[in-house]
């Protein structure tokens, strides 16, 4: 039985009429879903609304749910489908991105180095961005949102092996395409 990081499942919590668990969820897990769906495409408010519908849709929904999974990745996989749901209303393309253009640069660097930075960082996106839909979506899964394979696998609704051969490829693709960049670091 999954759970999350909380000592009480907050959708069981809420269920039995105990609202602190699952408003911490709300408060703790905001930003982690914004960013997910900021990556995917969306817009500042856009993400903050879908947002919203991920933890209104848990709320509502909170009789219904079996604790089978810690609790993040069920809110993952109701985010995914929401983003997928809006983009079928809206019948747009995703602009997919990993780097926040409104992001502060740290001005603690060198004269130069937040160019070099950004450079590396604008190659590292390039670089996911070709990455096929399946395989970018585990790696960013894994890497960006610290969830497991099995976390994945439950997500995507693949079987874990599935999620371990795409991220191995996906890790083959971008050594590939950045390799010089890897080198550099070390």
């Amino acid at each position: 039985m999954g759970g999350s990081e909380f000592a009480r499942d907050p959708l069981v919590a809420l269920r039995e009429g105990d609202h602190g668990p699952f408003e911490g969820f709300v408060r703790s897990h905001a930003r982690i879903l914004v960013a997910f769906f900021r990556r995917q495409g969306a817009r500042p408010e856009e993400a903050e609304d879908l947002t919203q519908e991920v933890f209104l849709k848990l709320y509502r929904d909170a009789a219904r749910y079996r604790q089978e999974e810690r609790l993040l990745a069920f809110a993952f996989r109701i985010a995914r489908n929401l983003w997928i749901d809006s983009r079928r209303r809206l019948a747009a393309a995703p602009v997919p991105g990993l780097l926040d253009p409104s992001a502060e640069v740290d001005a603690g660097l060198a004269p130069g180095a937040g160019l070099e930075e950004g450079e590396r960082g604008e190659r590292l996106e390039r670089s996911v961005r070709r990455l096929s839909p399946e395989h970018r979506a585990v790696f960013e899964l894994c890497v960006i949102e610290g969830l497991s394979y099995g976390e994945i696998a439950l997500l995507l609704g693949v079987p874990r092996g599935t999620v371990k051969s795409r991220m191995f490829y996906a890790v083959r693709a971008l050594r590939s395409a950045l390799g010089d960049l890897l080198e550099e670091r070390t």
